[in-house]
């Protein structure tokens, strides 16, 4: 067996050479890779890696997803950062958790992966896939954007808005909730478009079935793109089309609880149905 281990810029060493050490105590060979390192640099050592273990908060998370997914490869996040709504594990859980997933003791969950391609004159000038969200918004010192939306070969209408979001399952709990998305459950394929500050008030989140791309025509800008809130957002000009859809590879993410944990996940992790003030 062969493991990969993603660590973030802040992954303590000794955290790393302790996940090391576990996996090649059983004979595991470990080789590792920093979540800023390009899939292009480390795509030949990708194909006999049968688990990516990534190490620091949901960025690193979703660094991990972006190797991970279109390979096949189950993804086990540990969590050393702030809130860690992603990841399965804590840093206190990482020796057992280990041990768990060597003795085939987990369960695999399916997540949808975003598959973005931007469009210019009709040619694709940029294409990348993001677990949570890719967001288009206007561009500093831009006007509100005017963006026309097509779901498969349906017009849905064109909206005036600061920018829009269009987030998996998975990302509805992400920047899509901050800005005033429903919660899916992260196992859904369907696609959540979720405008934001629309001139309109009667514009508001609309849920997509699987199986369809939204696209996302700039009538007016200029705007910016970015996936999973990556640095340095690529700008988009008036006259671009932005399309959307599910990636036909699925994350498969490793799981020990049962999958109604992520309603407990909720709880603690967003504190979702817990009252603010205590009943007398």
């Amino acid at each position: 067996m062969i493991v990969c281990i993603v660590h973030g810029p802040g992954a303590p060493a000794p955290v790393v050479n302790r996940a090391k050490r576990v996996l090649g105590d059983r004979g595991v060979e470990v080789w590792t890779a920093g979540r800023e390192e390009p899939a292009a640099a480390i795509a030949s050592r990708l194909q006999n890696t049968d688990l990516v273990l990534t190490l620091g908060g949901d960025g690193t998370f979703l660094a991990g997803a972006r190797v991970a997914a279109p390979r096949g490869i189950p993804l086990l996040g540990v969590n050393l950062g702030r809130l860690g709504f992603l990841t399965e594990l804590d840093e206190h859980q990482l020796d057992s958790g280990l041990e768990r997933f060597l003795e085939g003791k987990y369960r695999i969950e399916e997540r949808a992966i975003l598959q973005v391609q931007l469009l210019r004159g009709g040619r694709t000038v940029a294409s990348t896939i993001g677990l949570n969200e890719v967001v288009v918004d206007r561009a500093e010192d831009a006007r509100m954007l005017r963006v026309e939306i097509e779901v498969g070969d349906q017009g849905v209408g064109v909206i005036d808005a600061d920018g829009v979001i269009v987030a998996t399952a998975t990302g509805s709990t992400a920047y899509a909730l901050a800005t005033g998305g429903p919660i899916l459950e992260p196992t859904l394929r369907d696609l959540l478009l979720v405008p934001m500050n629309p001139f309109a008030l009667t514009v508001r989140p609309i849920v997509f079935p699987p199986g369809q791309d939204i696209t996302l025509s700039i009538v007016r800008g200029p705007a910016e793109m970015r996936v999973d809130g990556g640095r340095g957002g690529r700008a988009v000009a008036t006259g671009d089309t932005i399309r959307c859809g599910s990636h036909p590879r699925s994350l498969k993410v490793v799981r020990f609880g049962p999958a109604e944990d992520f309603y407990r996940r909720l709880g603690e992790k967003l504190g979702w149905g817990r009252p603010l003030v205590p009943m007398k």
